[in-house]
């Protein structure tokens, strides 16, 4: 089967489409065709190694899985004999960043694992970018344990987290300030906004408002600035490490030492997750915001559109045209 490799870490030219061997499904796992994937900040941080830490979990000297894509979307051409609920032909979504596999024709995983059935409303594409931008947004809202109503502010409102935050604080009953481009601003609205402003024609810091909560989906501001932001005991939670990885020791110091605090959540996603996120789906309250699409042979432009940072919620990679 054709797969995108990548055998050392590095830039996005360490990535080559090759022709590798089609996995067979244990009997706990469903082999799936792969028809779409995305090309997102998870795999190329794994692909770049950037942060020295992602080695920990990928190899230390070389990545012992190597073909990426932890979104998928595809149909099941297989089932293992202990498999109970999936069968041959269904239209099914996940996320898979232990093993990952979704840049390849076909990947196997566990029954149990961060995969389900597709919702009938939303196509195939689609379907691909529901899980990633979501479940870090998900994990953040739900380690801030906010109460319906409050104030949030999203800094990036349109990267794949920041636009599933954007939809989730919604869902959850917050109002929403939202922080974004000026070609943007429509649309940051059309995702539940209650507030929008235009970083490119206003300060986002000179806002009276005060935040319960300050999200920023892009790694680009920092509690110092965003400190005089917060509400009494709110909370920042940034998915950027931060300069000098201070996000990770602020996490650690500001809740003994003051009563405004950083959290650095850890995410997780399993098949609850999915079938949530799938839920929202069906109810019209979430759907993923893509910006554009690029075939396996376009996998370098691909990572490369990615981590230019221009682009607007999820970037598609079509594994069958």
């Amino acid at each position: 089967m054709k797969a995108v490799v990548y055998t050392k870490y590095g830039p996005a030219e360490v990535a080559k489409l090759t022709e590798v061997a089609k996995p067979s499904p244990k009997n706990t796992e469903v082999l799936i065709k792969v028809y779409t994937s995305t090309v997102n900040r998870t795999d190329s941080g794994f692909r770049s190694a950037e942060y020295f830490i992602s080695r920990f979990w990928s190899g230390l000297l070389r990545p012992k899985n190597q073909i990426l894509g932890c979104e998928f979307a595809g149909i099941i051409e297989e089932v293992g004999s202990s498999i109970k609920t999936f069968k041959k032909g269904d239209k099914v979504f996940g996320f898979n960043d232990k093993t990952f596999g979704g840049h390849g024709e076909y990947l196997t995983i566990a029954e149990t694992d961060a995969v389900t059935t597709i919702p009938n409303n939303i196509s195939l594409d689609e379907a691909a970018a529901l899980t990633e931008g979501a479940h870090y947004a998900l994990n953040i809202i739900k380690a801030a344990k906010l109460e319906k109503g409050q104030n949030v502010l999203v800094y990036g409102a349109t990267g794949a987290i920041g636009s599933a935050a954007v939809q989730l604080l919604k869902h959850y009953g917050m109002k929403v300030t939202a922080v974004c481009n000026s070609k943007n601003v429509a649309l940051v609205k059309s995702l539940g906004a209650a507030i929008v402003i235009d970083y490119q024609t206003q300060d986002f810091t000179m806002t009276d408002n005060r935040f319960q909560l300050i999200i920023d989906a892009v790694g680009k501001s920092s509690f110092g600035q965003c400190k005089p932001l917060l509400a009494k005991k709110g909370i920042y939670i940034s998915t950027e490490l931060g300069k000098n990885a201070e996000n990770v020791f602020l996490a650690l110091i500001t809740p003994i030492l003051g009563s405004k605090k950083v959290l650095f959540p850890i995410p997780t996603i399993n098949k609850e997750t999915v079938q949530f996120l799938k839920e929202l789906v069906e109810k019209g309250e979430y759907k993923p915001v893509i910006d554009r699409q690029y075939t396996l042979n376009q996998i370098v432009e691909a990572y490369k559109y990615v981590e230019s940072g221009q682009k607007t919620g999820n970037v598609i990679l079509k594994i069958v045209e």
